[in-house]
């Protein structure tokens, strides 16, 4: 049944936790992970052990300056869920400048949002709706991080520096540091908003080089995959733009291993999907800039456009076992 005019729904109390060591923690219920991308939602919904009970995508709203309509998406979801079952929590992630401690997001080119309490726009369409769950709420790219570092490609990767790169629609990074993803105020990994000053780029921001819907804008091709078959079948502008792409794209990476020190680079997001296409000439790339540096490891994501919502769910996770869950290993 849907949570509209049922009882108010509320989160199970924290489940017991053991010493740090010992067996990962295991929440009561299920959790809802959502992800907003620029275009399009997806939605996960896990039990306790990490099994997927449901997954759903839904276009994002269009001209939403307040996040009034987001808020409406996210709750049908939430109630759509709550017919299958209960729900302990909610993780919400958006892509942006974020701030997780308040729940606003600073600055999203994409979706028109300057400085819009999402969070809390969310909370107040589930409480209209007599929906009472809590909300967690974070970065769509760090989200993703957790996921590939938490049970991904990076999961054996617990010591060191990590970099999470999602080429996607833009692109940016989130840095994991010893297992925890450094948020650097919210303004942290944002290598696609940097602008190329010199060559034949000069004046563009990284990601309208080094990203899918960079190569597909650039080449005329409907998608990135559309590009890559052209490059396959050896269309000369289709291969230029993805060349183009793979020596700005390992310039971003090789500086940002030189500066965290990373030892391995999880690349994500659509265009890692395009496989030994993507892989080989970048992989050669970051090695060539490398120079004396040690040459990280590029290694592809393994949840590819799923990594923001299991990211989104280790967050509600995380919110429903409370502040000590931050100290355990948690299911998702």
């Amino acid at each position: 049944m849907s949570a509209a005019g049922a009882a108010p729904v509320r989160a199970a109390g924290p489940a017991p936790v053991s010493a740090t060591g010992a067996a990962p923690l295991r929440a009561a219920g299920a959790v809802l992970g959502v992800d907003v991308g620029g275009t399009g939602i997806k939605a996960r919904r896990t039990d306790a052990d990490g099994t997927v009970l449901g997954e759903t995508r839904v276009p994002t709203p269009r001209d939403d300056h307040d996040a009034v309509r987001l808020a409406g998406v996210v709750a049908d979801l939430v109630e759509t869920a709550l017919a299958h079952g209960p729900l302990d929590a909610v993780g919400l992630v958006t892509p942006g400048v974020v701030d997780e401690s308040t729940g606003r997001v600073v600055l999203a080119v994409n979706l028109g949002w300057r400085d819009v309490p999402v969070r809390d726009a969310v909370r107040d369409e589930l409480a209209r709706r007599g929906v009472d769950l809590p909300v967690a709420f974070g970065h769509d790219v760090r989200a993703g991080a957790l996921a590939e570092t938490g049970v991904g490609a990076g999961s054996a990767l617990r010591r060191g520096s990590v970099a999470f790169v999602p080429v996607g629609t833009g692109l940016a990074s989130a840095l994991v540091v010893d297992g925890a993803v450094v948020p650097g105020d919210g303004w942290a990994g944002e290598i696609g908003q940097v602008r190329i000053t010199s060559g034949p780029h000069a004046g563009l921001r990284v990601e309208e080089i080094a990203s899918a819907g960079g190569v597909a804008r650039r080449s005329g091709s409907p998608t990135a995959h559309d590009a890559m078959l052209r490059v396959q079948s050896g269309d000369p502008l289709a291969t230029r733009v993805w060349d183009e792409c793979v020596s700005v794209l390992a310039d971003a990476l090789v500086w940002t291993t030189a500066v965290a020190g990373c030892h391995t680079v999880i690349v994500g997001g659509g265009l890692a999907e395009s496989g030994a296409l993507l892989f080989d000439p970048l992989t050669s790339a970051v090695a060539d800039r490398t120079a004396g540096l040690r040459t990280p490891a590029v290694i592809p994501a393994r949840h590819g456009d799923a990594a923001g919502a299991i990211g989104a769910a280790l967050l509600a996770r995380r919110a429903q076992l409370g502040p000590d869950a931050s100290q355990h290993q948690v299911i998702v």
